[in-house]
């Protein structure tokens, strides 16, 4: 492994108090990502006109369009976060991503408010059982220091089997239900391993930001899922 990438010191290659510093600099914009991402839900929230319109979009072939757009979105976004060494675009790139994830919450996250009995309650329980499992998958992989990059290639072909379905079902008007959700949350675990190892392994000193939405990615990605389990049980 070369200790210089791109003139940046690789992180394995650094002293234990840098290793630090970088992990709390990536774990605080993943926190910062979330509080973002509150926000920008209570503001979209408050407009009838976006929630009806998101609400929209979540029927057949247009659910499909805005996941194409979400998708778009997200490889933009992390395209830019890794390739660029400013800082200020890596930021603009983080923020899109995360305006991007609440748009794509807006009619979950409704429809769990408002139509379902439990409703805030329902969501706190799947926040909290979602940061419990989240915190100790990245135990995991910080306590064994066991390098996870061998998922990469089941991950990959797990979300391409998870889109075929995806786009299955809202072309023919089934519903994937409980066990695809396990099945999603299964996979967002393991992208959760496989960021916190790549976190461990493959970045540079400077690439907390590029870090930290990748973690965020795959942190919103195991919460979407444990709603959706919670709200097939209410």
């Amino acid at each position: 492994m070369e200790e210089i990438q791109n003139n940046k010191l690789l992180l394995s290659q650094t002293s234990d108090l840098d290793r630090v510093a970088f992990y709390k600099k990536t774990y605080a914009h993943v926190a910062g990502g979330v509080l973002v991402f509150i926000l920008f839900e209570y503001l979209l929230l408050q407009s009838n006109t976006i929630v009806e319109f998101a609400l929209s979009m979540t029927e057949g072939y247009r659910w499909l369009i805005m996941l194409g757009g979400f998708m778009f979105i997200t490889n933009y976004a992390e395209r830019m976060a890794l390739k660029t060494p400013d800082k200020n675009k890596q930021y603009l790139a983080y923020g899109l991503y995360i305006l991007a994830e609440a748009f794509i919450f807006v009619p979950l996250i409704y429809i769990a408010a408002f139509y379902m009995e439990s409703g805030p309650e329902m969501l706190n329980q799947a926040a909290i059982v979602t940061l419990a499992l989240f915190s100790g998958l990245t135990a995991i992989v910080f306590l064994t220091k066991k390098d996870f990059s061998f998922l990469k290639t089941g991950l990959t072909i797990g979300f391409f089997i998870a889109i075929g379905l995806i786009i299955a079902g809202s072309l023919f008007g089934f519903n994937l239900g409980l066990w695809f959700s396990v099945g999603m949350c299964l996979l967002a675990g393991g992208s959760i391993l496989y960021q916190t190892s790549n976190l461990i392994n493959k970045y540079t000193t400077e690439d907390y930001i590029p870090a930290a939405l990748g973690l965020f990615a795959s942190l919103m990605l195991l919460f979407w899922y444990i709603l959706s389990i919670f709200m097939s049980r209410d």
